[in-house]
């Protein structure tokens, strides 16, 4: 049972990539090639002989292909036992021929739903021979060989020529742990587009997404990208996952052009910072600076290189060793500035060629180009293991703008207010709660991140501002004459109190509290205008 020669394959694949070299390969040390339709095809028009399924079966395909190897010669030369008896009498009973290898990747399900197909086409990419094949031969892998990726064509080849034409236990062994789980995420796409497909596409439409936003089972099908040196501490183990879905953007669909690895740390602290800067996507050019997952300074100027100085003059303390993310094309100009200061992680959708040669001076400096920015208000889930179980709600995807705004003070705010109100809104919901953050002229003032209480975090936000203030000589912390955004209500007036005494002239908050009447009487008194959301941004 260790090893196995390769006499015959069963060859039926969607994607053709290496397959005209690996059948090649297998013809030159005899094996028969067995396959179907496009695949058969294929083999034939590399000048290789090929033996069609139907003249195995005695059947032809039928059906518009959906029933060619659903049949007992194909899953009895895939699932009989060599060494047992009465396996081996039946299939000389029944004229069924062992396949030893079977080589099969699925129909484009995930991709077909990507580009937004229509449900009569998204059905049809349903394989079903597909992976029955692959079930049998990765249950027998005993006996049979079974690849599912073209990428295993090479170290298939390699295994055949060290082992005199033979695969070893420990290779079957992988590959058809591989094939179970090429196959369970296949299922759980199918699952999914079940359970949350679109309203177009979805089997029963629109209604039956609303009706259930939660399935019973939840299946995850993810693939790891890279295994990392270590997780959040060096005692921990880490990797990453993604998602097999076609088209999904993020810190690791990006391309990172220099700088050592990322680390564990690297790509969830990148990942906050890209998440904010997509939210100025389209907009005037902007800079986030993250430290800890948490926005130490974000401004948006006339250029980058402004808000990068307004980004940086927030808190230059934390922003040492932190995260920089773009909303726009880095130039040369602002990587020479970046460059002055100790950075992790850049990231922006493109660089520029005189950004990259600033940016080759630092060795160490991970730089990544991501392309297309995400969509903030994707839709989705956030995931989260707590002990014994996972945690799921879909992500925070909700918004408010000018219209959506209710003054509820005596003195409205003015225009200038109010867009500072709106910015300081965007970054506090990126903050962790209790989130307090002061903004003035389209940059962060002060931020006050993670504290237990939302009077302490008006503070912390208030002293950063008067140090930074203190660093660059400034007559006054930049919280005068600020906006104020608290991602939740304020339960009692003594944090509002903190934010006016810090120098806010306007307050943006989500309101909902059984003391609202209490804190809006304090805005008043304090000559503050406020102006409620009616949506809170916890982050945890």
């Amino acid at each position: 049972m260790s090893e196995q020669m390769i006499k015959r394959a069963l060859l039926s694949v969607s994607d053709k990539a290496g397959l005209a070299d690996l059948g090649a390969a297998l013809a030159a040390r005899g094996v028969e090639l067995v396959s179907t339709g496009g695949t058969a095809k294929a083999l034939r028009d590399a000048g290789l002989t090929v033996k069609d399924v139907s003249d195995l079966t005695g059947f032809p395909e039928m059906m518009d292909g959906r029933v060619k190897t659903l049949h007992p010669t194909v899953h009895g030369g895939l699932l009989a036992l060599r060494d047992n008896a009465e396996h081996v009498a039946a299939m000389e009973a029944h004229g069924i021929g062992a396949i030893d290898l079977v080589v099969v990747n699925l129909y484009p399900f995930e991709a077909t739903v990507a580009k937004g197909a229509s449900r009569e086409e998204i059905i049809e990419n349903i394989d079903i021979g597909g992976p029955s094949m692959v079930r049998s031969a990765a249950k027998n892998h005993g006996f049979v060989t079974i690849l599912t990726d073209p990428e295993d064509y090479p170290a298939l080849l390699e295994e055949l020529a060290a082992n005199n034409g033979t695969t070893s236990l420990a290779f079957r062994i992988r590959m058809a742990g591989k094939a179970y789980a090429r196959t369970a995420s296949y299922d759980a796409a199918i699952a999914n587009w079940f359970a949350f497909g679109d309203a177009f596409t979805h089997p029963l439409g629109t209604e039956a997404l609303h009706a259930t936003p939660f399935v019973e089972t939840m299946p995850l099908a993810f693939k790891r990208a890279d295994v990392l040196r270590y997780g959040e501490n060096p005692h921990q183990s880490a990797a990453i996952y993604v998602p097999q879905v076609v088209g999904a953007r993020g810190v690791p669909q990006a391309v990172q052009l220099q700088g050592k690895e990322l680390s564990y740390n690297n790509l969830n602290d990148a990942d906050a910072a890209l998440e904010l800067a997509a939210e100025f996507a389209g907009q005037a050019p902007a800079v986030v600076i993250v430290k800890h997952a948490n926005p130490c300074g974000v401004a948006q100027a006339g250029s980058l290189l402004e808000a990068w100085e307004a980004a940086l003059a927030c808190d230059p303390v934390s922003a040492f060793g932190g995260i920089v993310a773009v909303n726009t094309e880095l130039d040369g100009a602002t990587a020479e500035a970046i460059s002055a200061i100790f950075t992790e992680v850049v990231i922006a959708p493109s660089v520029s060629a005189e950004a990259r040669e600033i940016f080759a001076k630092k060795k160490n400096l991970r730089l990544l180009e991501c392309g297309a920015l995400p969509d903030p208000r994707r839709g989705g889930f956030a995931m989260r293991t707590i002990a014994g179980g996972m945690l799921i709600q879909s992500r925070d995807a909700g918004a408010v703008n000018l219209d959506d705004l209710k003054v509820v003070t005596k003195r409205a705010p003015t225009d200038q207010e109010l867009k500072d109100c709106l910015f300081a809104w965007t970054v506090a919901r990126h903050v962790k709660s209790n989130a307090i953050v002061y903004a003035k002229d389209g940059a962060t003032a002060g931020i006050g991140a993670g504290q237990m209480n939302r009077r302490d975090s008006a503070r912390i936000a208030a002293i950063k501002a008067q140090e930074a203030a203190e660093t660059h000589g400034w007559p006054t912390p930049r919280t005068i004459g600020s906006a104020v955004a608290s991602d939740a209500f304020f339960p009692f007036s003594d944090g509002l109190i903190s934010a006016a005494e810090a120098g806010a002239t306007a307050v943006i908050q989500p309101g909902g509290s059984i003391r609202d009447d209490e804190v809006i009487a304090a805005a008043d008194a304090a000559g503050l205008a406020m102006v409620f959301t009616g949506m809170r941004h916890f982050r945890h």
